[in-house]
């Protein structure tokens, strides 16, 4: 005989698993939130002792570095509007709100000799807001925005910055850790090195590839696991809280029956270059990353593989150096290699990420479904990723920190409401096949300076009116819609909101303050 809570389960499990339901629920120990960072939105660049970034020279040095040659000076200006950045959150009714430190508003010189005063008032005044109306601080520690200074020093490629890195963290663990519980140590790795230092499009914009990208990758991986290691021994005990790394994770499928080796090389590559470090039993590169370098680095006539060794020291020091996955995902691409793909990149003589992996990637134009192609709809590798690394790293607990859609800029978005009903409905059969999610969160809060689009693209739940001196602030349908899915902890495929009614404060729900 069934009992009342056994039926209770049967329903809520056939309501967020049912292949045939219009509406799905969603666990109520999932946190919801929404995101932001420091160089994207603050704006205030060199106010209040801030001093420059590698993204401040960047935009400043190549006027036109942006497609549209904008920068960041004032961005969404939420270092004087940040009051209404969490009004904004509280429209939508969210349970946490991930954003990050700007390294040069808190260290002038880039050191902890000098701690400016402005720039912690500044986040400690942001974290209290938050937490006065329950809702709770995700501070990611760096999100790309280098000082310039430690840059003229070599920056990511110069070994010494993972003591460097781990003196910002001290201090931000020192002045913001008894009310921060979730710490991310450094966002998206593979985009700071690939892109940072190996390609032109993010900052520094060093465009050495196969070199100062895998130099990169090595210090970012120990510079990641001496923050986890100071919060650990030094605050975790009194401060309670979590500690993770934030790694974007897009998915690679095979084109063909014939590309499985493909598609399994671009993944280890793109991502498994850190994730298995950190999250692997036996802790190390993947040994075919080290394979396919190293083969290629004596092609090259070197002495030793471009990727630089981790010793035993090394390994067992970043090893397990997670409390959870923090995981950033957008788009898929289909990756193949053929006689056309071995010859192309066979031909390139020097250093390169691209030959190195060997496997080509490209998105079918039905994946399109807006007016641009900024981000490609496939939320089926979605749930193969998340499937992947409940399978390859023991079910860790993943916290989804960015998923979010880019287009031109329209009120009535529906080409996002859309995209992220697929990406939470296949984040839903993920859960309903064993995999452990413990939050997930929308890129981004509002409309901000997206790297070389500049404010081309558009990706916020609320559009920011650039053209007005005053940055306003409106919500999207999008906006509606996801504080619906907050509010009644369902997916509804089908719901329309009433637009017109402006999204307001609702005071009849409390957020929930609650730790994973």
């Amino acid at each position: 005989m069934f009992t009342v809570i056994s039926i209770l389960l049967a329903l809520c499990s056939s309501s967020l698993c049912g292949t045939a339901q219009n509406v799905r629920s969603i666990p109520k120990h999932i946190l919801l939130g929404a995101a932001s960072s420091a160089f994207q939105v603050e704006g205030a660049w060199n106010i209040d002792g801030k001093t420059e970034s590698i993204a401040d020279h960047l935009v400043h040095s190549q006027k036109c570095y942006a497609k549209d040659c904008s920068n960041a000076d004032v961005a969404a200006n939420s270092y004087y509007m940040y009051k209404r950045d969490v009004e904004m959150l509280r429209e939508l009714g969210v349970d946490f709100y991930r954003f990050s430190l700007s390294w040069t508003r808190i260290l002038p010189t880039g050191f902890p000799d000098k701690v400016n005063e402005a720039g912690v008032q500044y986040y400690s005044n942001l974290i209290d807001e938050l937490l006065k109306y329950k809702i709770q601080p995700v501070v990611t520690i760096f999100h790309w925005d280098l000082p310039q200074k430690l840059q003229q020093l070599g920056g990511w490629t110069n070994p010494h910055i993972v003591n460097w890195y781990g003196d910002f963290a001290r201090v931000a663990f020192s002045l913001f850790g008894d009310r921060v519980k979730y710490w991310i140590t450094i966002n998206e790795p593979h985009q700071l090195c690939h892109y940072g230092y190996g390609s032109p499009y993010i900052p520094p914009a060093m465009n050495l590839t196969g070199e100062a990208d895998y130099l990169c990758s090595k210090n970012v991986l120990l510079a990641h696991a001496r923050g986890y290691h100071i919060y650990d021994k030094e605050f975790r005990l009194w401060q309670e809280g979590m500690i993770f790394i934030t790694i974007n994770a897009e998915w690679f499928e095979p084109e063909s029956e014939h590309d499985y080796e493909a598609a399994i090389d671009a993944n280890q590559f793109w991502w498994g270059l850190y994730t298995h470090p950190i999250l692997s039993r036996s802790g190390d590169y993947p040994e075919i990353v080290k394979h396919r370098i190293a083969v290629m680095s004596t092609k090259q006539g070197l002495l030793r593989s471009r990727l630089p060794e981790l010793s035993s020291e090394e390994i067992n020091y970043i090893r397990g150096t997670t409390d959870i996955l923090g995981l950033n995902h957008y788009t898929s691409y289909l990756a193949y290699r053929n006689a056309s793909t071995e010859e192309y990149y066979g031909n390139i003589t020097g250093p390169s990420f691209d030959a190195d992996c060997g496997a080509m990637n490209y998105q079918p134009g039905d994946w399109q479904i807006g007016e641009t192609n900024a981000t490609m709809y496939a939320p089926w590798g979605f749930y193969k990723l998340l499937t992947f690394i409940r399978f390859e790293y023991d079910n860790i607990p993943v916290f989804i920190t960015e998923n979010g859609f880019g287009n031109s800029g329209a009120l009535i978005d529906d080409d996002r409401v859309l995209y992220y009903r697929g990406y939470l409905s296949a984040m839903l059969d993920a859960i309903c096949d064993g995999s452990h999610i413990v939050g997930y969160t929308t890129w981004s809060l509002m409309d901000s300076f997206e790297w070389p689009n500049g404010y081309s693209i558009r990706i916020g739940l609320y559009q920011v009116d650039y053209n007005n001196t005053s940055l306003p602030r409106t919500p999207r349908k999008s906006a509606y819609v996801y504080k619906e899915i907050i509010r009644s902890r369902t997916l509804d495929m089908n719901y329309e909101p009433d637009m017109t009614i402006p999204l307001s404060v609702d005071n009849s729900t409390s957020n929930r303050l609650t730790h994973i």
